[in-house]
């Protein structure tokens, strides 16, 4: 399997839910998160993110991406993926009583790999704006 081929797996188990449980084979068990994200300020491992991407699912059921683009450096052993998530805040678990709101939210992943795997991810993205966008802040 290539670095994107890993890259696209992770992403598509990350981004539908699966947990760390669905994702670290693609990944270092060690890997770091890092994000400049106020709702994702304590998340510093992989295997956190990917679990928060499962419970975000829980109040936006219907959460799903939108893939706009896939690359790969391979003088730099980098992945990045573009996307949109979608999604209507109709679940319950959220920080407020489900409002109807929905979604569209750009975001990039920037994976870094090391071995044939991913050691790192930056997730880039406006948690403000989506926030506001469900009714949560």
């Amino acid at each position: 399997m290539t670095n994107l081929q890993t890259a696209k797996s992770f992403f598509d188990a990350c981004e539908t839910g699966k947990g760390w449980e669905g994702c670290k084979a693609w990944c270092h068990e060690a890997a770091t998160f890092s994000g400049q994200a106020d709702a994702l300020a304590d998340v510093t491992t992989l295997a956190g993110y990917a679990d928060w991407m499962q419970g975000l699912l829980k109040p936006v059921p219907d959460g799903r991406y939108e893939l706009k683009a896939f690359a790969y450096d391979d003088d730099r052993d980098v992945a990045i993926a573009a996307a949109v998530f979608h999604g209507t805040h109709s679940g319950e678990g959220g920080p407020v009583a489900p409002t109807g709101r929905t979604v569209a939210a750009d975001y990039v992943y920037f994976m870094q790999f090391e071995d044939g795997r991913i050691r790192h991810m930056t997730k880039i993205w406006n948690d403000v704006q989506s926030l506001r966008a469900l009714g949560w802040a």
